[in-house]
């Protein structure tokens, strides 16, 4: 079982996703069974943010000095027992999401959750740094977004 904790720091996200927490969680119920920690507890925290609050962290963090869409830390410790344990925290800009002014709600969540599945698969290690492992997290995004999709429409 995963759980997503989530915390908003910029008020645009309430225009746009009413029940956030609910919201996340319910996309995780839809995540394939590979991705479901079965007989586990998982926790993580979704931090929904902006673009001047992402860029400060991504400066402190990656030393690039600017803003972004997505960022994800992985708990360095993953394990705390054997039945349950912390991935780590995801920040989400609203002001990529809501990129352009004119996105439609539907858009608007599709973005959204496109970039929260992202952020997850790094939570658990994938990454893009060369083609392969492009490769690797652009299937497994596919993958989990065409199980999701069905609770969007």
């Amino acid at each position: 079982m995963i759980k997503v904790n989530v915390i908003t720091e910029e008020i645009s996200w309430s225009k746009k996703i009413k029940n956030k927490e609910l919201f996340f969680n319910k996309i995780i119920n839809f995540f394939p069974n590979k991705f479901k920690f079965q007989n586990k507890k998982v926790y993580f925290t979704l931090l929904l943010s902006n673009n001047k609050k992402i860029k400060v962290l991504n400066h402190k963090f990656r030393k690039k000095n600017k803003h972004t869409d997505v960022l994800s830390f992985p708990f360095e410790q993953k394990i705390m027992s054997k039945k349950e344990f912390y991935l780590g925290d995801i920040i989400i800009s609203f002001n990529y999401m809501n990129d352009p002014k004119n996105i439609t709600n539907k858009k608007f969540t599709e973005k959204t959750v496109k970039i929260f599945i992202h952020g997850f698969l790094h939570l658990l290690g994938y990454d893009h740094i060369n083609d392969n492992d492009y490769k690797k997290m652009q299937t497994a995004e596919k993958n989990i977004f065409n199980t999701v999709k069905k609770l969007l429409n």
